[in-house]
């Protein structure tokens, strides 16, 4: 049986105040409207579900165990959309977001700030990892968006943010010296890091054999072997900033390193959720 909810919806609100005039002031209607929409479902039902008395209406046995049920779904129907509404006006609501611990730290804290402070319920979770395990969470849904280097997947949906250059740095030793990176001792990230990849695919091309001599899976670890003279070492400049020309000294190398792009991934073909939405938009307000 096909019951139209707004006769259920004006049947709720009749028996909630035991009265035709309160309910149809309660629902914005007029008084024959919740008349004759009563009346309508008891020919739906085929039976009374109200007693009319001076006073008012009352329940029929029949009506109150319909009733029973009818309020504790009206009641679900509401919270469901009073849910709606609060993740639409992110009063409530969770963003989950994947990266890398250096992008985490140096690059994503200043946009998750931002939201935090516009949207202080949305709750947040972050996940630290590689690209493959992380777009992995994108597929699955543990994740709602990433932030990574460029992903080539069907399945994933990349945005190219900024671009991202690395370098060769050493401390106040290697300063103003030139160094050939197949002969000179080389600190690099261990794989499979975007950095790493980035530079084997490029040294692939070239036909160049680096003199790998250190390999360290953190880049802020990597950075601090650096700075005490390990050796000269490839970072990424732009989380650097502040030890750059102070503890770290660009140092020129027979190669340079081509850009690569950073950028946020969500699911191909998905619909993000409101606070998702948002987070993009803070994201790409590169001036804010």
């Amino acid at each position: 049986m096909d019951i139209n909810y707004e006769l259920l919806k004006i049947f709720n609100e009749v028996a909630k105040e035991g009265s035709i005039s309160k309910a149809a002031e309660s629902l914005h209607i007029s008084q024959p409207a919740v008349t004759q929409s009563i009346h309508t479902l008891e020919n739906n039902l085929g039976g009374i579900l109200f007693i009319r008395t001076p006073k008012g209406v009352i329940l029929t046995d029949e009506g109150k165990e319909l009733y029973s049920f009818i309020k504790e779904g009206i009641n679900y129907f509401n919270n469901g959309i009073n849910k709606f509404m609060s993740l639409k006006k992110l009063d409530s609501g969770t963003l989950k977001i994947g990266s890398s611990a250096v992008i985490s730290e140096h690059y994503l804290m200043k946009y998750i700030g931002l939201f935090t402070e516009k949207y202080p319920n949305v709750k947040i979770s972050i996940t630290n990892g590689l690209t493959e395990s992380l777009t992995k969470g994108l597929r699955n849904g543990a994740l709602d968006i990433i932030i990574t280097s460029l992903v080539e997947d069907k399945d994933i949906e990349f945005n190219e943010l900024t671009t991202l250059e690395d370098i060769f740095v050493g401390n106040a030793n290697y300063k103003d010296k030139k160094y050939d990176i197949e002969k000179d001792k080389l600190l690099i990230q261990k794989e499979p890091s975007e950095t790493r990849k980035n530079f084997d695919n490029f040294i692939k091309d070239k036909g160049i054999t680096p003199n790998i001599y250190m390999e360290i899976v953190s880049h802020n670890l990597l950075v601090k072997y650096t700075k005490n003279g390990f050796g000269i070492a490839l970072v990424t400049k732009e989380f650097i900033k502040e030890d750059l020309n102070k503890d770290l000294f660009e140092v020129k190398t027979n190669i340079k390193v081509p850009k690569r792009k950073l950028g946020y991934a969500i699911k191909a073909n998905s619909i993000p959720s409101f606070a998702t939405k948002e987070f993009i938009k803070i994201l790409n307000n590169k001036n804010s």
